[in-house]
């Protein structure tokens, strides 16, 4: 973590949106143009070996702009928040350094406001001995369960886990037990109060109509497929990384993890992963929304990323 001696005082450009509105190529462009370079937000692409599911951009795409906080981490690795901010801060540091922009863009919003507005962390103690009660019940009963039982004390961490997430809900049921304040409580909301963190952040977000985002979320699914999707997901299962580890929960491998275990049939698993990408990208906007420090920018109105890109590049210019 950097000192309060630097409070507010590194400029942070950040680029925000759902999935698949454009931020990897307006972020590249613009740094291109101020001499930049990428932090990425994204919690699955963080994982090495998870490629095409995660949309990693390819050397192509990246267009000779160095990315950060990709392929960091083996996927049984326990990557979590707290380690996230650690690493984006010291890249955001040795940039400051030797002179580059950072550019944070991704859509993990836990991510983006634990690193700018610097949310407090719950505690570390485990209660080992709670903790295999939980598992224990959760092999017994089913996830189900214990999901509900995050839903009577913390409502809102709830609503942002996925029911199956066990080990996830297991730590903020832990949380509670250990605190007997929600998870949450430990979270920090943009806009509450004074900016708090060591960055003056200057955010932006990319946005379209919901159906033209729909649409493409379809397309790149059937895409990602056509590029070796399957493979990848089958590949890491036969590696050892299995279904319930929390980075096979993501979408598109849980998804295909059913299809392989013969849950159901090829063209469900496809529906499954077209549906989860669209409430994906629609949990994103309602939380990016909530952010009154977002500047919004419609990919088509302003003439697709490049236009967007320019937009950025020049009142990063006048913000700095």
């Amino acid at each position: 973590m950097m000192d309060n001696g630097m409070l507010n005082t590194t400029p942070l450009l950040v680029v925000v949106g759902p999935t698949g509105s454009g931020k990897t190529d307006t972020a590249v462009l613009t740094a291109l143009a101020v001499g930049g370079e990428v932090i990425t937000a994204d919690s699955m692409q963080v994982y090495r070996g998870m490629d095409i599911g995660t949309a990693k951009p390819t050397a192509e795409e990246r267009r000779g702009v160095p990315h950060h906080l990709i392929d960091v981490a083996n996927p049984d690795e326990d990557y979590s928040v707290a380690r996230y901010v650690a690493e984006a801060d010291a890249v955001i540091a040795g940039l400051r350094a030797r002179g580059k922009a950072p550019i944070v863009a991704g859509g993990t919003g836990f991510y983006i406001n634990a690193l700018v507005d610097r949310w407090e962390f719950p505690p570390r103690p485990a209660d080992h001995d709670y903790r295999r009660l939980l598992a224990a019940q959760a092999a017994a009963e089913g996830a189900a369960g214990l999901h509900k039982q995050l839903q009577q004390v913390d409502p809102a961490t709830a609503e942002r886990l996925h029911p199956n997430d066990v080990k996830r809900i297991i730590r903020a049921l832990e949380v509670h037990h250990l605190t007997g304040k929600p998870l949450s409580d430990f979270e920090y909301r943009p806009g509450a109060g004074e900016q708090r963190g060591p960055y003056r952040p200057l955010f932006f977000g990319l946005t379209m109509p919901r159906d033209t985002l729909y649409e493409r979320l379809e397309q790149r699914v059937h895409a990602q497929l056509e590029a070796g999707l399957l493979e990848e997901v089958r590949r890491l299962y036969e590696a050892g990384y299995g279904p319930e580890l929390p980075a096979m929960k993501g979408i598109t491998y849980r998804q295909l993890f059913g299809y392989l275990r013969g849950d159901y049939d090829f063209q469900t698993a496809i529906d499954l992963m077209v549906r989860d990408n669209r409430r994906y990208a629609k949990r994103q906007y309602t939380w990016f929304k909530a952010d009154p420090r977002i500047t919004w920018l419609d990919i088509f109105e302003i003439g697709g990323t490049t236009g967007a890109a320019a937009v950025i590049t020049e009142r990063w210019r006048a913000f700095v």
